[in-house]
């Protein structure tokens, strides 16, 4: 296989066909594909015989609070979807629910639609109205597709005569613990690369992925800096719903799918004895399960398992066939700073349509949901004294005819912003009228408007949400005139753009907050070639474990594959002097804890045990991101030390001692399950709710604490002026006739220059009329 030494560009996976059109696809495909051999069975797709039952409360399928329908005809939807690899047998919802004592019986009910197609109806009697009920519907599997909508509609009414469509009595309320249980047969799909990443990672399935690494070779340095491109990866892929990679040695799985690194193919009997001639991938079936697959990273030695691992991460939309050798791979171009494909760019304005498909910035009707715009900036821009982040926004929405109270509300993380009032058709026929400016209706009857809005950077860092909700005042028309059309539209144009170029990048160093959020410092480089991970010369299986999973969180944060990472041991890594450090241990045998311990907040030692140290971070209200970091420090106040049985891990950052502005995030456990909490912590898996935080956490179960919140260090570089007002400014705070002094001096000098300078005109002009003299 050849590659050019470009960036690749990563798909979440297959586009979105059913489970039933893959027969279809892998027909029309089959020319493309390797020939099999002559003893090996044709590659089909086919029902396995293992049933699973998957059970999903509304909460887990996206609904945050209970599902509140109001009106005559309210509905609210939860999608959910099926793997490429499964097939659903039946189907059924458990709904917690109640309903308003007010609606009539006999014209009010509720729909359960899949797809939108109703699949019942539940009707809503006088003499159980006002309670909390349960009932169990049938949903039909033939609906079911690969990707669905479950919808719960209200058709609500609560007089014969003429009705309010939004009285205060039409309502029903089903409970975000409502269950959706599926009945699931999975299938066999072929071996065939084509398919990757299914089925070890599919974007329709929204659970946290779980992916086994298998070595069954040598572990060395390569095979885990191939190891980590690939859990990057599918860090990537998986994106919010997070992934782990427990590593074993020479055990597959009793079942579903892993990745096994081998440098070995006569293990593998479905390989049909095919010998390895160079760096090797392959798919072949789980022996263990009929329906679970195996991704082999083959190689003669360490460096080929590596290339197999670096060409399916950067590579992997080109491969086709059960079995491919990779018999060219060029080098792929380094990254360079701050260009992670995830990040907002800060070398020009970025428009909101590389950051969200056009279509998600419709909305419709007069209480539509919100508009959502992910944003990842660069943890380390510098805001301090600068102006806020400017927002050029340009949208459209649907003018009502009279002055109503519309308007379309900004939020950033839940946190209000601004007001902008949707101006009806008679307040801008009378603007126009008093000399403003005219505004044209567009052919579709909305009516285009621009506005630049601002937002402090602090709350935008590292990564933060913008928020659009159009809100439309509902006219009332009088008594039996008033019905809800649903004419109203409300669109937030792809050219808005958000600007960062005016700021710097300079950041107070360490900062455990932004490690957790975006694998900060190792993600400036988004191939992380300037990470070096430290792990002991003979890794515990937790610590490869943890490894993986950090590279997970890596690739999660920047959008591409950790191709250039570098594993090391303690013994080496004066080597890695220019890198930023990574250092996992368990126990108290990585020799650095011992080597650097005067720069360690915390550590443990066989002689001393646990020491850690404290700070006032313990008693203070964390997450507010101050655009003067100098008011956020910390530094540590006292220290403990004591012995325990007990299991606890710790995160801690520092100067790395081997450089200036190279930093140091030591992962660290006195025993290996402290490391799968620490993990755990860092990338904020399900019952960790408190963020990493400071220079120093303790990670204690899934109780996370921040004890010391130093910054000693500086990355990054300010200009001249800048710096020079940084530098001050503390001094100025602290002794404001400073500034008298320092303002006097600057005028003193200037006049000196000035007074120079004339002098030195009039000089010239002297010599230059006696020389014409």
């Amino acid at each position: 296989m050849k590659s050019k030494p470009t960036q690749p560009t990563f798909a979440p996976g297959l586009q979105p066909w059913s489970v039933l059109a893959y027969s279809l696809l892998l027909g029309l495909a089959a020319p493309a594909m390797a020939a099999p051999a002559a003893d090996e069975p044709a590659a089909a797709a086919a029902p396995v015989d293992t049933t699973i039952n998957r059970d999903l409360t509304f909460k887990e399928l996206g609904a945050r609070y209970p599902l509140n329908l109001r009106g005559v005809d309210a509905s609210n939807s939860l999608p959910f979807n099926i793997r490429a690899d499964e097939i659903v047998k039946g189907a059924q919802v458990n709904l917690n629910y109640a309903y308003s004592p007010s609606m009539l019986s006999d014209l009010s009910h509720i729909n359960v639609l899949i797809n939108d197609e109703v699949a019942a109806t539940i009707q809503l009697p006088k003499d159980t109205a006002g309670q909390n009920l349960q009932k169990t519907i049938e949903l039909p599997p033939q609906l079911i597709t690969s990707f669905n909508q479950l919808r719960m509609q209200l058709i609500g009414h609560y007089t014969l005569e003429c009705e309010d469509p939004l009285h205060s009595s039409l309502w029903a309320n089903i409970s975000n613990n409502s269950q959706l249980e599926l009945a699931i047969d999975r299938i066999n799909l072929p071996n065939e690369l084509s398919l990757f990443p299914l089925p070890f990672f599919d974007f329709r399935d929204t659970r946290e992925l779980n992916l086994p690494f298998v070595f069954a070779s040598q572990i060395d340095d390569p095979v885990l800096e191939g190891a980590g491109a690939l859990s990057s990866l599918f860090g990537n892929l998986a994106g919010y719903r997070g992934a782990t990679f427990p590593a074993s040695r020479n055990q597959i799985p009793s079942s579903g799918n892993a990745i096994v690194f081998s440098d070995n193919a006569s293990a593998f009997p479905e390989l049909y004895g095919k010998t390895l001639s160079g760096p090797t991938l392959s798919v072949i079936s789980n022996p263990n399960d009929p329906a679970g697959k195996l991704l082999l990273v083959l190689g003669r030695d360490s460096k080929e398992i590596k290339q197999a691992a670096i060409a399916l991460a950067a590579g992997n939309q080109t491969l086709s066939g059960s079995y491919a050798t990779i018999t060219q791979f060029d080098d792929i171009k380094p990254r360079q700073p701050y260009d992670a494909p995830k990040w907002l760019r800060t070398d020009r304005p970025a428009s909101f349509g590389e950051l969200i498909e056009p279509q998600k910035l419709n909305v419709s009707g007069y209480s539509p949901d919100l508009i959502r715009v992910d944003l990842r900036l660069p943890p380390d821009l510098f805001g301090w004294k600068e102006k806020d982040v400017p927002i050029n926004l340009k949208y459209r929405y649907t003018p009502q005819p009279t002055s109503v109270n519309s308007s379309l509300l900004f939020s950033v993380d839940d946190l209000f912003m601004k007001s902008v009032p949707l101006y009806s058709l008679a307040e801008l026929q009378r603007a126009t009228q008093e000399g403003q400016a005219a505004v044209e209706v567009l052919p579709d009857e909305s009516l285009p408007r621009e506005i630049l809005m601002e937002v402090p950077l602090e709350t935008l860092l590292d990564r933060s949400q913008l928020q659009f909700r159009y809100m439309y005042d509902y006219i009332k028309q009088g008594e039996c005139r008033d019905i809800i059309i649903d004419n109203v539209r409300g669109h937030i144009n792809p050219e808005s753009t958000i600007d960062l170029t005016a700021y710097p990048h300079y950041k107070a160093m360490p900062d455990l907050l932004s490690f957790g959020e975006s694998g900060w410092p190792f993600t400036r480089l988004a191939d992380l070639s300037e990470t070096a991970v430290v792990l002991n010369k003979n890794p515990k299986l937790q610590e490869i474990s943890t490894y993986l999973d950090l590279m997970g969180l890596m690739g999660e944060a920047t959008g591409y594959p950790a191709l250039y990472v570098t594993v090391t041991s303690p013994e080496k890594v004066g080597a890695q002097a220019d890198k930023d450090l990574l250092v996992i241990s368990s126990g108290s045998a990585q020799p650095l804890l011992t080597e650097w311990s005067a720069e360690l907040p915390a550590a443990y030692t066989a002689e001393n045990g646990k020491r850690f140290g404290t700070s006032d971070l313990l008693y203070r209200v964390l997450g507010w991101n101050d655009p003067d970091p100098r008011n956020t420090v910390d530094p540590q106040r006292n220290e403990i030390a004591y012995t325990s049985d007990g299991v606890n891990a710790i995160v801690a950052g520092f100067e790395s001692p081997l450089a200036k502005q190279r930093s140091v995030v030591l992962v660290a456990s006195n025993a290996e399950d402290g490391l799968s909490h620490a993990a755990a912590a860092i990338r904020k898996a399900e019952g960790y709710d408190t963020p990493l935080h400071g220079s120093l956490s303790i990670v204690r179960g899934n109780k996370v604490d921040a004890l010391v919140g130093d910054q000693t260090y500086y990355t990054g570089s300010l200009g001249f002026f800048k710096r020079i007002q940084w530098m001050l400014a503390p001094y100025l705070t602290q002794y404001p006739w400073l500034l008298t002094l320092v303002t006097i001096l600057i005028v003193l000098l200037l006049a000196s220059i000035l007074i120079s300078l004339i002098r030195w005109l009039a000089r010239r002009r002297q010599d230059q009329h006696n020389t014409h003299q």
